[in-house]
Protein backbone atom coordinates (compact mmCIF):
# COMPACT_ATOMS: atom_id res chain seq x y z
CA UNK A 1 0.00 0.00 0.00
CA UNK A 2 2.97 2.17 1.07
CA UNK A 3 4.47 1.60 -2.44
CA UNK A 4 1.34 2.29 -4.07
CA UNK A 5 0.75 5.47 -2.78
CA UNK A 6 4.35 6.85 -3.57
CA UNK A 7 3.67 5.47 -7.74
CA UNK A 8 0.67 7.25 -7.56
CA UNK A 9 2.50 10.44 -6.09
CA UNK A 10 5.52 9.79 -8.59
CA UNK A 11 7.58 9.58 -5.35
CA UNK A 12 9.47 5.99 -6.64
CA UNK A 13 11.50 5.57 -9.23
CA UNK A 14 11.45 7.02 -12.10
CA UNK A 15 10.52 10.03 -10.48
CA UNK A 16 6.76 11.90 -11.76
CA UNK A 17 8.11 15.31 -10.61
CA UNK A 18 4.63 16.48 -11.89
CA UNK A 19 2.61 14.73 -9.44
CA UNK A 20 4.82 15.53 -6.30
CA UNK A 21 4.08 19.30 -7.24
CA UNK A 22 0.30 18.32 -7.39
CA UNK A 23 1.27 16.73 -4.36
CA UNK A 24 3.01 19.66 -2.60
CA UNK A 25 0.29 22.29 -3.84
CA UNK A 26 -2.71 20.25 -2.28
CA UNK A 27 -1.08 19.64 0.97
CA UNK A 28 -0.60 23.28 1.17
CA UNK A 29 -4.04 24.34 0.16
CA UNK A 30 -4.90 21.67 2.74
CA UNK A 31 -2.95 23.38 5.62
CA UNK A 32 -4.60 27.16 4.60
CA UNK A 33 -7.84 25.75 4.49
CA UNK A 34 -7.61 23.92 7.75
CA UNK A 35 -6.06 26.45 9.42
CA UNK A 36 -8.63 28.81 8.78
CA UNK A 37 -11.35 26.55 9.52
CA UNK A 38 -9.90 25.86 12.87
CA UNK A 39 -9.72 29.86 13.79
CA UNK A 40 -13.04 30.12 12.98
CA UNK A 41 -14.02 27.20 14.68
CA UNK A 42 -11.97 28.80 17.92
CA UNK A 43 -14.05 32.20 17.15
CA UNK A 44 -16.94 32.42 19.77
CA UNK A 45 -20.11 35.30 19.75
CA UNK A 46 -22.42 37.30 17.28
CA UNK A 47 -21.67 39.64 14.89
CA UNK A 48 -25.40 41.67 13.83
CA UNK A 49 -27.08 38.65 14.80
CA UNK A 50 -25.38 35.76 13.57
CA UNK A 51 -22.53 33.36 14.94
CA UNK A 52 -19.32 34.60 14.29
CA UNK A 53 -17.31 31.70 13.62
CA UNK A 54 -17.87 28.48 11.53
CA UNK A 55 -21.20 25.89 12.64
CA UNK A 56 -22.13 22.79 10.52
CA UNK A 57 -24.80 22.59 8.48
CA UNK A 58 -24.66 26.48 7.44
CA UNK A 59 -23.17 27.32 3.93
CA UNK A 60 -19.89 28.55 5.19
CA UNK A 61 -19.53 24.82 6.69
CA UNK A 62 -20.22 23.35 3.34
CA UNK A 63 -17.68 26.08 1.66
CA UNK A 64 -15.01 24.43 3.83
CA UNK A 65 -16.29 21.17 2.60
CA UNK A 66 -15.98 22.12 -1.21
CA UNK A 67 -12.43 22.99 -0.45
CA UNK A 68 -11.67 19.58 0.91
CA UNK A 69 -13.51 17.95 -1.78
CA UNK A 70 -11.78 19.66 -4.45
CA UNK A 71 -8.09 19.02 -3.30
CA UNK A 72 -8.86 15.19 -2.15
CA UNK A 73 -10.30 14.79 -5.67
CA UNK A 74 -7.37 16.05 -6.76
CA UNK A 75 -5.56 13.84 -4.74
CA UNK A 76 -7.09 11.09 -6.27
CA UNK A 77 -6.27 12.20 -10.08
CA UNK A 78 -3.15 12.90 -9.14
CA UNK A 79 -1.93 9.88 -11.76
CA UNK A 80 -3.93 12.19 -14.59
CA UNK A 81 -2.08 15.82 -13.98
CA UNK A 82 -3.90 17.89 -15.94
CA UNK A 83 -7.39 16.86 -14.25
CA UNK A 84 -6.02 17.38 -10.61
CA UNK A 85 -4.22 20.60 -11.70
CA UNK A 86 -7.78 21.61 -13.16
CA UNK A 87 -9.06 21.00 -9.40
CA UNK A 88 -6.29 22.28 -7.87
CA UNK A 89 -6.67 25.77 -9.91
CA UNK A 90 -9.85 26.26 -9.05
CA UNK A 91 -9.76 25.37 -5.32
CA UNK A 92 -6.87 27.96 -5.16
CA UNK A 93 -9.37 30.73 -6.96
CA UNK A 94 -12.32 29.76 -4.62
CA UNK A 95 -10.13 29.89 -1.60
CA UNK A 96 -8.52 33.47 -2.86
CA UNK A 97 -11.92 34.75 -3.45
CA UNK A 98 -13.65 33.55 -0.47
CA UNK A 99 -10.98 34.09 1.99
CA UNK A 100 -9.36 37.32 0.07
CA UNK A 101 -13.04 38.94 0.74
CA UNK A 102 -13.01 38.24 4.32
CA UNK A 103 -9.71 39.16 4.78
CA UNK A 104 -10.41 42.60 2.69
CA UNK A 105 -13.13 43.23 5.19
CA UNK A 106 -11.20 42.85 8.41
CA UNK A 107 -8.80 45.17 7.47
CA UNK A 108 -11.42 47.61 6.67
CA UNK A 109 -11.34 47.85 2.58
CA UNK A 110 -14.60 46.97 1.44
CA UNK A 111 -18.03 47.37 3.35
CA UNK A 112 -18.81 43.77 4.12
CA UNK A 113 -17.60 40.24 3.30
CA UNK A 114 -19.49 39.32 0.06
CA UNK A 115 -18.02 36.94 -1.56
CA UNK A 116 -17.34 34.96 1.78
CA UNK A 117 -20.20 32.44 2.91
CA UNK A 118 -22.51 33.25 6.08
CA UNK A 119 -22.51 31.33 8.72
CA UNK A 120 -26.38 30.65 9.11
CA UNK A 121 -29.19 29.13 7.47
CA UNK A 122 -31.17 32.85 6.58
CA UNK A 123 -34.90 32.29 6.01
CA UNK A 124 -35.65 32.82 2.06
CA UNK A 125 -35.94 36.19 1.24
CA UNK A 126 -38.41 37.24 -1.95
CA UNK A 127 -38.00 39.97 -4.32
CA UNK A 128 -41.23 42.57 -3.54
CA UNK A 129 -41.62 45.71 -5.89
CA UNK A 130 -42.80 47.81 -2.92
CA UNK A 131 -40.49 46.33 -0.45
CA UNK A 132 -37.81 45.26 -2.23
CA UNK A 133 -37.25 42.20 -0.37
CA UNK A 134 -38.95 40.39 1.83
CA UNK A 135 -39.28 36.76 4.09
CA UNK A 136 -40.73 34.36 1.70
CA UNK A 137 -43.16 31.59 3.68
CA UNK A 138 -40.79 28.84 5.10
CA UNK A 139 -42.04 25.11 3.50
CA UNK A 140 -43.22 23.02 5.61
CA UNK A 141 -40.85 20.03 4.96
CA UNK A 142 -38.31 22.84 6.35
CA UNK A 143 -40.03 24.20 9.27
CA UNK A 144 -37.14 21.86 11.42
CA UNK A 145 -34.34 23.69 9.63
CA UNK A 146 -35.05 27.08 10.84
CA UNK A 147 -35.70 28.97 14.35
CA UNK A 148 -38.05 31.50 13.33
CA UNK A 149 -40.80 30.09 11.30
CA UNK A 150 -42.14 32.35 8.66
CA UNK A 151 -46.24 32.11 8.11
CA UNK A 152 -47.88 32.65 4.73
CA UNK A 153 -48.98 36.40 5.10
CA UNK A 154 -45.08 36.75 5.80
CA UNK A 155 -44.79 37.50 9.29
CA UNK A 156 -42.70 35.73 12.18
CA UNK A 157 -45.16 33.21 13.48
CA UNK A 158 -47.97 30.72 13.37
CA UNK A 159 -50.74 30.26 10.78
CA UNK A 160 -53.82 32.34 12.29
CA UNK A 161 -57.44 31.92 10.69
CA UNK A 162 -59.30 35.30 10.23
CA UNK A 163 -61.94 33.68 13.02
CA UNK A 164 -59.66 33.11 15.42
CA UNK A 165 -57.65 36.67 15.25
CA UNK A 166 -61.43 38.32 15.35
CA UNK A 167 -61.91 36.92 18.60
CA UNK A 168 -59.03 38.81 19.87
CA UNK A 169 -56.97 42.44 20.52
CA UNK A 170 -54.60 42.13 17.49
CA UNK A 171 -51.62 43.59 18.14
CA UNK A 172 -49.35 44.16 15.19
CA UNK A 173 -45.31 44.82 15.75
CA UNK A 174 -43.13 46.65 13.39
CA UNK A 175 -39.66 46.90 13.35
CA UNK A 176 -36.12 45.72 12.08
CA UNK A 177 -33.87 42.66 12.75
CA UNK A 178 -34.64 43.22 16.62
CA UNK A 179 -38.29 43.01 16.32
CA UNK A 180 -38.24 39.95 14.07
CA UNK A 181 -35.75 38.86 16.59
CA UNK A 182 -34.73 35.92 14.86
CA UNK A 183 -31.50 35.36 17.09
CA UNK A 184 -34.24 33.86 19.69
CA UNK A 185 -35.83 30.54 18.99
CA UNK A 186 -39.89 30.54 18.09
CA UNK A 187 -41.65 31.02 21.14
CA UNK A 188 -39.30 33.32 23.47
CA UNK A 189 -39.02 36.11 21.00
CA UNK A 190 -40.18 39.14 22.49
CA UNK A 191 -43.06 39.09 20.37
CA UNK A 192 -43.81 35.96 21.78
CA UNK A 193 -43.15 36.67 25.82
CA UNK A 194 -45.38 39.33 24.69
CA UNK A 195 -48.41 37.81 23.74
CA UNK A 196 -48.00 35.58 26.83
CA UNK A 197 -48.01 38.39 29.38
CA UNK A 198 -50.81 40.26 27.78
CA UNK A 199 -52.63 37.26 27.77
CA UNK A 200 -53.24 34.58 24.78
CA UNK A 201 -56.74 33.86 25.30
CA UNK A 202 -57.71 37.63 24.78
CA UNK A 203 -54.72 38.93 22.50
CA UNK A 204 -52.63 37.89 19.67
CA UNK A 205 -49.51 39.31 18.92
CA UNK A 206 -48.15 39.68 15.13
CA UNK A 207 -44.94 40.29 14.22
CA UNK A 208 -44.44 42.11 11.26
CA UNK A 209 -40.59 42.68 12.26
CA UNK A 210 -38.20 42.23 8.70
CA UNK A 211 -34.29 42.39 9.03
CA UNK A 212 -33.27 45.89 7.84
CA UNK A 213 -36.51 47.73 7.54
CA UNK A 214 -36.43 51.22 7.94
CA UNK A 215 -39.52 53.64 8.77
CA UNK A 216 -39.85 53.89 4.82
CA UNK A 217 -40.60 50.00 4.37
CA UNK A 218 -42.70 50.51 7.83
CA UNK A 219 -44.33 53.40 6.05
CA UNK A 220 -45.16 51.46 3.41
CA UNK A 221 -46.31 48.24 5.65
CA UNK A 222 -48.58 50.45 7.69
CA UNK A 223 -50.12 51.84 4.25
CA UNK A 224 -50.79 48.59 2.58
CA UNK A 225 -49.72 45.87 4.51
CA UNK A 226 -51.18 46.40 8.31
CA UNK A 227 -53.50 43.21 8.13
CA UNK A 228 -52.92 39.52 8.88
CA UNK A 229 -55.22 36.94 7.33
CA UNK A 230 -57.79 40.60 7.01
CA UNK A 231 -58.00 41.25 10.22
CA UNK A 232 -56.72 44.93 11.12
CA UNK A 233 -54.76 45.82 14.33
CA UNK A 234 -55.96 47.32 17.05
CA UNK A 235 -53.08 48.90 18.11
CA UNK A 236 -49.47 49.06 16.47
CA UNK A 237 -46.06 49.22 18.01
CA UNK A 238 -42.84 50.07 16.62
CA UNK A 239 -39.28 49.55 18.28
CA UNK A 240 -37.10 51.85 15.48
CA UNK A 241 -34.12 53.69 15.53
CA UNK A 242 -31.47 51.59 14.54
CA UNK A 243 -31.71 50.58 11.27
CA UNK A 244 -33.05 53.94 10.04
CA UNK A 245 -29.80 55.98 12.07
CA UNK A 246 -27.41 53.65 9.89
CA UNK A 247 -28.38 55.45 6.39
CA UNK A 248 -26.55 58.36 8.46
CA UNK A 249 -24.25 60.75 5.81
CA UNK A 250 -24.98 59.04 3.23
CA UNK A 251 -24.96 61.77 0.49
CA UNK A 252 -26.77 59.72 -1.78
CA UNK A 253 -29.89 59.29 0.47
CA UNK A 254 -33.35 60.15 -1.11
CA UNK A 255 -36.48 60.63 0.37
CA UNK A 256 -37.97 57.39 -0.42
CA UNK A 257 -34.32 55.84 1.22
CA UNK A 258 -34.44 54.29 -2.03
CA UNK A 259 -30.64 53.53 -2.04
CA UNK A 260 -30.98 51.83 0.80
CA UNK A 261 -33.43 49.50 -0.47
CA UNK A 262 -32.43 48.31 -3.45
CA UNK A 263 -29.23 47.75 -1.11
CA UNK A 264 -31.34 45.39 1.11
CA UNK A 265 -32.27 42.91 -2.35
CA UNK A 266 -28.59 41.91 -2.40
CA UNK A 267 -27.97 42.08 1.41
CA UNK A 268 -30.64 39.49 2.08
CA UNK A 269 -30.49 37.35 -1.10
CA UNK A 270 -33.62 38.49 -2.75
CA UNK A 271 -32.98 37.82 -6.02
CA UNK A 272 -33.78 34.77 -8.82
CA UNK A 273 -30.10 33.90 -9.21
CA UNK A 274 -29.40 34.11 -5.24
CA UNK A 275 -30.02 30.33 -4.44
CA UNK A 276 -28.57 28.70 -1.94
CA UNK A 277 -26.59 26.42 -3.47
CA UNK A 278 -24.49 29.02 -4.85
CA UNK A 279 -23.08 31.03 -1.77
CA UNK A 280 -20.92 28.31 -1.26
CA UNK A 281 -18.94 28.59 -4.42
CA UNK A 282 -17.41 32.28 -4.39
CA UNK A 283 -16.49 31.99 -8.13
CA UNK A 284 -20.55 31.11 -9.47
CA UNK A 285 -21.47 33.99 -6.78
CA UNK A 286 -18.85 36.38 -8.72
CA UNK A 287 -20.05 35.02 -12.05
CA UNK A 288 -23.98 35.38 -10.97
CA UNK A 289 -23.51 38.97 -9.93
CA UNK A 290 -22.04 40.22 -13.19
CA UNK A 291 -25.11 38.17 -14.68
CA UNK A 292 -27.48 40.44 -12.62
CA UNK A 293 -25.66 43.73 -13.37
CA UNK A 294 -25.87 42.76 -17.05
CA UNK A 295 -29.36 41.75 -16.95
CA UNK A 296 -31.23 42.43 -13.97
CA UNK A 297 -33.17 45.70 -13.82
CA UNK A 298 -33.00 45.95 -10.14
CA UNK A 299 -29.17 48.07 -9.30
CA UNK A 300 -26.90 47.88 -6.32
CA UNK A 301 -27.26 51.59 -4.94
CA UNK A 302 -23.92 53.18 -4.42
CA UNK A 303 -22.38 54.51 -1.16
CA UNK A 304 -21.00 57.76 -0.74
CA UNK A 305 -20.65 59.74 2.51
CA UNK A 306 -18.25 60.82 5.20
CA UNK A 307 -17.75 59.62 8.27
CA UNK A 308 -18.78 61.96 11.44
CA UNK A 309 -20.18 61.16 15.18
CA UNK A 310 -22.50 64.25 14.14
CA UNK A 311 -26.15 63.99 14.13
CA UNK A 312 -27.05 64.28 10.23
CA UNK A 313 -30.01 66.55 10.23
CA UNK A 314 -31.97 65.51 6.93
CA UNK A 315 -31.86 61.87 7.98
CA UNK A 316 -33.72 62.89 11.31
CA UNK A 317 -35.98 64.99 9.33
CA UNK A 318 -37.20 61.67 7.04
CA UNK A 319 -37.18 59.58 10.14
CA UNK A 320 -39.92 62.39 12.21
CA UNK A 321 -41.70 62.72 8.62
CA UNK A 322 -42.03 59.28 8.40
CA UNK A 323 -43.13 58.67 11.50
CA UNK A 324 -45.67 61.93 11.32
CA UNK A 325 -47.37 60.31 8.41
CA UNK A 326 -47.26 56.41 9.67
CA UNK A 327 -49.28 57.90 12.95
CA UNK A 328 -51.33 60.11 10.77
CA UNK A 329 -52.46 56.37 8.73
CA UNK A 330 -52.92 54.63 12.03
CA UNK A 331 -55.35 57.88 14.03
CA UNK A 332 -57.37 57.89 10.57
CA UNK A 333 -58.07 54.06 11.01
CA UNK A 334 -58.55 53.97 14.53
CA UNK A 335 -55.43 52.03 14.94
CA UNK A 336 -53.62 53.17 18.56
CA UNK A 337 -49.82 53.98 17.37
CA UNK A 338 -46.93 53.13 20.09
CA UNK A 339 -43.39 53.93 19.48
CA UNK A 340 -40.21 52.25 21.09
CA UNK A 341 -36.73 53.63 21.31
CA UNK A 342 -34.04 51.42 20.60
CA UNK A 343 -32.34 49.65 23.35
CA UNK A 344 -28.76 48.83 22.74
CA UNK A 345 -25.68 46.94 24.68
CA UNK A 346 -24.46 49.47 25.52
CA UNK A 347 -21.15 48.28 26.90
CA UNK A 348 -20.40 46.10 23.33
CA UNK A 349 -20.75 48.39 20.50
CA UNK A 350 -17.97 46.60 18.48
CA UNK A 351 -16.40 46.97 15.00
CA UNK A 352 -19.06 44.90 13.57
CA UNK A 353 -21.27 48.02 13.21
CA UNK A 354 -18.81 49.26 10.24
CA UNK A 355 -20.91 47.37 7.91
CA UNK A 356 -24.41 48.16 8.95
CA UNK A 357 -23.56 52.00 9.69
CA UNK A 358 -20.32 53.07 7.27
CA UNK A 359 -20.54 56.38 8.31
CA UNK A 360 -20.99 56.57 11.88
CA UNK A 361 -17.66 55.20 14.18
CA UNK A 362 -18.96 52.87 16.48
CA UNK A 363 -18.58 55.23 19.71
CA UNK A 364 -21.05 57.10 18.62
CA UNK A 365 -23.84 55.16 17.74
CA UNK A 366 -25.28 54.92 21.47
CA UNK A 367 -25.33 58.83 21.62
CA UNK A 368 -27.17 59.34 18.11
CA UNK A 369 -29.22 56.14 19.33
CA UNK A 370 -30.04 57.87 22.20
CA UNK A 371 -30.67 61.33 20.74
CA UNK A 372 -32.78 59.86 18.15
CA UNK A 373 -35.00 58.22 20.91
CA UNK A 374 -35.22 61.31 22.22
CA UNK A 375 -36.55 62.75 19.26
CA UNK A 376 -39.04 60.15 18.60
CA UNK A 377 -40.76 60.58 22.18
CA UNK A 378 -40.98 64.38 21.64
CA UNK A 379 -42.53 63.73 18.55
CA UNK A 380 -44.88 61.18 19.74
CA UNK A 381 -46.09 63.50 22.17
CA UNK A 382 -46.90 66.26 19.99
CA UNK A 383 -49.35 63.42 17.83
CA UNK A 384 -50.97 62.23 20.69
CA UNK A 385 -49.30 58.89 20.89
CA UNK A 386 -47.79 56.67 23.26
CA UNK A 387 -43.74 56.37 24.02
CA UNK A 388 -42.60 53.59 25.76
CA UNK A 389 -39.03 54.31 27.31
CA UNK A 390 -37.81 51.32 28.25
CA UNK A 391 -34.59 52.12 30.48
CA UNK A 392 -31.57 50.62 29.02
CA UNK A 393 -30.10 50.69 32.36
CA UNK A 394 -32.18 47.36 33.00
CA UNK A 395 -30.07 45.45 30.50
CA UNK A 396 -26.91 44.12 31.53
CA UNK A 397 -24.29 42.61 28.05
CA UNK A 398 -25.84 38.85 28.84
CA UNK A 399 -29.35 40.44 27.46
CA UNK A 400 -27.95 40.52 24.42
CA UNK A 401 -26.34 38.63 21.76
CA UNK A 402 -24.34 41.31 20.18
CA UNK A 403 -24.52 45.19 20.09
CA UNK A 404 -27.97 45.36 19.94
CA UNK A 405 -30.00 41.74 19.20
CA UNK A 406 -31.63 40.63 22.41
CA UNK A 407 -30.87 36.70 23.74
CA UNK A 408 -33.76 35.00 24.98
CA UNK A 409 -33.47 36.28 28.34
CA UNK A 410 -33.06 39.88 26.71
CA UNK A 411 -36.61 39.31 25.18
CA UNK A 412 -38.28 37.88 27.92
CA UNK A 413 -37.03 41.17 29.86
CA UNK A 414 -37.99 43.81 27.32
CA UNK A 415 -41.40 42.10 26.88
CA UNK A 416 -42.18 42.08 30.27
CA UNK A 417 -40.96 46.16 30.25
CA UNK A 418 -43.21 46.63 27.29
CA UNK A 419 -45.90 44.72 28.32
CA UNK A 420 -47.95 46.78 30.92
CA UNK A 421 -47.62 49.81 28.29
CA UNK A 422 -49.06 48.16 25.75
CA UNK A 423 -52.09 46.53 28.05
CA UNK A 424 -53.14 50.26 29.10
CA UNK A 425 -52.70 51.16 25.01
CA UNK A 426 -54.76 48.73 23.01
CA UNK A 427 -57.00 47.46 26.40
CA UNK A 428 -59.52 50.65 25.23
Amino acid sequence: MKRWVLEHFGCVRPFRFERMLVLVTAIVLAVVVLGVAAALIARTGFEMGAPRGLSWGTPRSWYFVYLIGLIVAALVLARWTVGATVLLSLAAVEIGLGFGSALLYRIGLTPSPTLFPNNYERPIYGWHPLLQVRPEPTPEDERKKFSVFINSQHQRGREWTKAELEKKRVVALFGGSTTLDFSVPDGESWGDRLEQALGPNRYAVVNHGVAGYTTAEHLIQTAFYPDTFGVMPHCAVYYVGWNDLSLSHDELLDGGFTNHMSNQIDAFMGRRLDVPSLSISPLLKLLSRFVQVAFDTVRSAPLSGRRSSQPDPRLEALFLRNVDSISAINRQRGIKTLWVGQVMNVDHLAAALEEWSPFIPDEATWPLIRRLNGQLKREAGLLGDVYVDIPVGEFKPSDFIDEGHFSPAGSAKFASLLAPSVAAACDK
